[in-house]
Formats: C-alpha cells, sequence, structure tokens
C-alpha cells in the first residue's frame, strides 16, 4: 500500500490510521473529516489532511470509512464505483435504504469490500465457532447474549455529544453494539425475531434507546435471548450457549471460553492479557488478503448488511 485514506477523526479513525504506519511505514496517509471540516493540525499518524474526499479516488489505493454510520453509504459508494478497495467500519450503514446502495454499487463493480465486526478475530471466538460446529456440548437448545456499559464511562468527554447518543450520528444500543448481532448470526445463523422491546430509559439524559432485549429463534430452532444496555457501572459481556450434553459460556472481556459437562468444569481457553489492537491489526492484514484474492476471513458486505436488516426487524417487532 503506497496511499491510504482513512475517512473520519474519531477513536477508531486514529486507530486504523496508527495501525496502518505500523503495517505500512512507508505509507502516504490521508486523514479525512467526516463533515467536510477545515482541519490543519498533522498529527504522526497521518501525511495530510484532505477535505475533498472525491477528489481522492485517484490517488489513493485503500480506503477505510470511520464516519459516523449514516454517512457510510455517502462516503463509500463513490470509491466502490471507481475500484478502490473499501473497509467500512460497522455498523455498515445505520439503515435498509443505505445498507442496499452499499451492496449495488458493490454487485455492479465488484470492487474487494470488507466489514470491520472484528470481534471474531478475538482468539477465543474462533474457538467458540469450533467448539459449536464440533457439536461438544450436543443439540443446540438455548442462547443468551449479553453486553452493558455505562456510557459516560465509555465516552469520556461529553458523552451527550458523542455518536453513541445521537440518533442523527447513528446512535442507540442497536447500533452501537450491534457486534452482539453480527457473532449471534455468525456463530449460530439467521434470526428469525419473536419478541423485542426497546427501550429509552431516560437516565442518561440522551434521545436515543439505551436498553434493548431481543427473543429470537435461529436455525434448528435454537432460541437466543439477546440484551444490549449503556447503562451497566461494571462494563459486561458475556454469552452462554446451552446444548443437551453441556454449557459453553464466553466472556469476551477476559477473552475466556469454559465448558461445562457431565465431568464437570473446565477452561478451554483465557488470555486475559491479549492486546485488543490486535483484532484491528488482524483485521486490517486480513483484508489485505481480499485485496490479494487470498484466503481470508473478511466480514462480507453482504453479511453486514443483513445485520443491519436484523435490526430493522428488531425496531418493526418492539413497535
Amino acid at each position: 500500500m503506497k496511499n491510504v485514506a482513512v475517512i473520519g477523526l474519531g477513536n477508531i479513525a486514529t486507530r486504523h490510521r496508527k495501525n496502518i504506519r505500523a503495517l505500512f511505514p512507508q505509507a502516504k496517509i490521508y486523514a479525512v473529516p467526516s463533515s467536510g471540516r477545515l482541519v490543519t493540525e498533522i498529527t504522526s499518524d497521518c501525511d495530510e489532511i484532505a477535505t475533498d474526499i472525491m477528489q481522492l479516488g485517484n490517488c489513493v489505493d485503500m480506503v477505510i470509512v470511520a464516519s459516523p454510520a449514516p454517512f457510510h453509504a455517502r462516503h463509500a459508494v463513490s470509491f466502490i464505483e471507481a475500484g478502490v478497495p473499501v473497509l467500512i467500519e460497522k455498523p455498515v450503514a445505520a439503515s435498509l435504504e443505505d445498507g442496499m446502495k452499499l451492496l449495488s454499487a458493490y454487485k455492479d463493480n465488484k470492487t474487494p469490500v470488507a466489514v470491520g465486526y472484528c470481534l471474531r478475530y478475538m482468539p477465543s471466538a474462533k474457538i467458540l465457532h469450533e467448539q459449536l460446529k464440533s457439536g461438544v456440548i450436543g443439540k443446540l437448545l438455548n442462547a443468551d447474549i449479553a453486553v452493558g456499559q455505562y456510557l459516560p464511562d465509555w465516552r469520556k468527554k461529553d458523552y451527550r455529544e458523542s455518536v453513541s447518543a445521537q440518533r442523527k450520528l447513528g446512535g442507540g444500543a442497536l447500533l452501537e453494539l450491534s457486534h452482539e448481532l453480527d457473532y449471534t448470526r455468525w456463530l449460530l445463523g439467521e434470526l428469525h425475531v419473536q419478541h423485542a422491546i426497546v427501550r429509552h430509559s431516560g437516565t442518561l439524559d440522551i434521545n436515543v434507546e439505551d436498553l434493548v432485549d431481543v427473543v429470537a429463534v435461529a436455525e434448528q430452532n435454537v432460541v437466543v435471548n439477546i440484551h444490549l444496555d449503556f447503562l451497566q457501572r461494571k462494563a459486561y459481556r458475556k454469552c452462554a450457549f446451552i446444548g443437551a450434553k453441556g454449557r459453553l459460556e464466553w466472556d469476551l472481556i477476559t477473552n475466556s471460553l469454559v465448558l461445562s459437562d457431565a465431568s464437570g468444569t473446565k477452561v478451554i481457553y483465557v488470555d486475559e492479557t491479549y492486546d485488543r489492537n490486535q483484532l484491528y491489526l488482524e483485521m486490517l492484514k486480513d483484508f489485505i488478503r481480499l485485496i490479494a484474492k487470498e484466503n481470508n476471513n473478511c466480514i462480507t458486505l453482504e453479511d453486514a448488511v443483513a445485520t443491519v436488516e436484523l435490526i430493522e426487524q428488531i425496531n418493526n417487532t418492539a413497535n
């Protein structure tokens, strides 16, 4: 890679620029304000500020779209049509309409496109995927998926001004915590929503949902309970898979996987010291393999749009 553009100036965009610098020290990195506002300060992780996104199509080898979700289609489509490989941060879009615009551009041009659901790259996630496929807990019956974190602790500046708290920027628990919806679909297949409650508790002074509870049915009649929230004072991110022969518990915070069955309980994997930036580096390396037409595990555009469709299904069921 000789020239790379990262659209957005938030934390995730900064992480991507630093990782591009680590992987491709000689690359020219463009930082692109998603709003087009004038920015003059150049940090060590970029070489140039580019305010005209449209002019970049002729001079970059790859683009990372890390702007707010409602802007993803607007920022990505022109590059896809120009044949420039695009990695889009999650969620791929804030609406199914925008997701379909991205799919249409992709199908017309076949440009390499991937989406940043990086939790699938966790070592414990990969092992869990293998364990479920192996049938170690027998016929799968139920799954419980839960994530919660106190938004003011997560967005340490004024959380009310963060992307998470503003509907116009794609905020709300469903879009911001859609990692859980993505990996549940990856592990269990497509979900059919039976019941959903999408709540605005009023405790955080924000205009988006901060509590979501869903009951869905996956393939082979697996019942799935999903809980998302912005309210838990101690961060919580766990899931459990209950089968006829045992139970698998995945803790994403401790990066551990525990199996309980008739013989007892054992830790299959744990690494609490895991550097989570490796997720993003691995995702970038995988995207480079996609561009090179090598074997990869990139999250496809079709897959990510299906998660947006699930979010719309949840909202429609809740209304």
